[in-house]
C-alpha cells in the first residue's frame, strides 16, 4: 500500500492510468460506522485517490455491520448503497452488487452475503445455486437436496466454490 495515493501503471503502447489501492473490510466499516474519528480520517484519506473494493471485503463488511454493530437489514442495505455510490470507490462487479442489493431489499431474510453469492452465480451462469439453507434454496434459483422440485437436475447443479473450499467438499462417484 502507498498511503492512499494512486499509483500509475503503464502497459506498452498505452498512456499511464491510475491504479487504485485495494480497500479492505476495516476501511469499509470505518467509512460506514464513523465510530472512531482518527480511523475514519485515515480511511477517508486512504480512499481519497481511489480504491477498489473486492466482493469478499464487501461481504465481510456487511457481516461485521450485522454481527458486531447489530445493524438491521435496512441499515446494511443503505450502507451498501452508500459504498456503491461513493465517488472514490470502485466495487468489484458493481452491477452484480447492485442486483444483489435489489434482492436483499426485497428479501432481507436471505442475508446480504447470500444475495451477493446468488448474483455472482447468476452472472457466471452457474445456477441453480446449491444450498442447505431453506431460505436461500427457496429462491427461484436455489436448490436444496431435500426439495423434490423436478426442474432442477443434479447434473445442472453448481455448488458455490466458497462452500466447497470452506467445508473440504469432495465429489465421490
Amino acid at each position: 500500500m502507498n498511503g492512499g495515493r494512486a499509483r500509475q501503471v503503464q502497459a506498452p503502447g498505452q498512456s499511464a492510468r491510475p491504479l487504485c489501492d485495494l480497500c479492505v473490510t476495516n476501511v469499509l466499516v470505518r467509512l460506514v460506522t464513523r465510530d472512531d474519528a482518527r480511523q475514519v480520517a485515515a480511511a477517508e484519506q486512504f480512499v481519497d485517490k481511489g480504491a477498489w473494493v473486492p466482493q469478499l471485503a464487501l461481504a465481510e463488511a456487511t457481516w461485521v455491520l450485522s454481527a458486531v454493530y447489530d445493524l438491521g437489514a435496512s441499515a446494511i442495505a443503505t450502507a451498501v448503497e452508500m459504498l456503491l455510490s461513493h465517488e472514490h470507490l470502485a466495487l468489484e462487479d458493481s452491477d452484480v452488487v447492485a442486483n444483489a442489493l435489489k434482492i436483499f431489499r426485497r428479501r432481507p431474510a436471505l442475508g446480504s452475503s447470500d444475495c451477493l453469492m446468488l448474483e455472482v452465480a447468476r452472472k457466471a451462469g452457474h445456477l441453480p445455486l446449491g444450498s442447505l439453507d431453506r431460505t436461500l434454496a427457496a429462491t427461484e434459483h436455489g436448490w436444496n437436496g431435500a426439495t423434490s422440485d423436478a426442474k432442477f437436475s443434479t447434473d445442472r447443479l453448481h455448488v458455490s466454490i466458497l462452500m466447497l473450499g470452506l467445508h473440504g467438499f469432495k465429489w465421490v462417484n
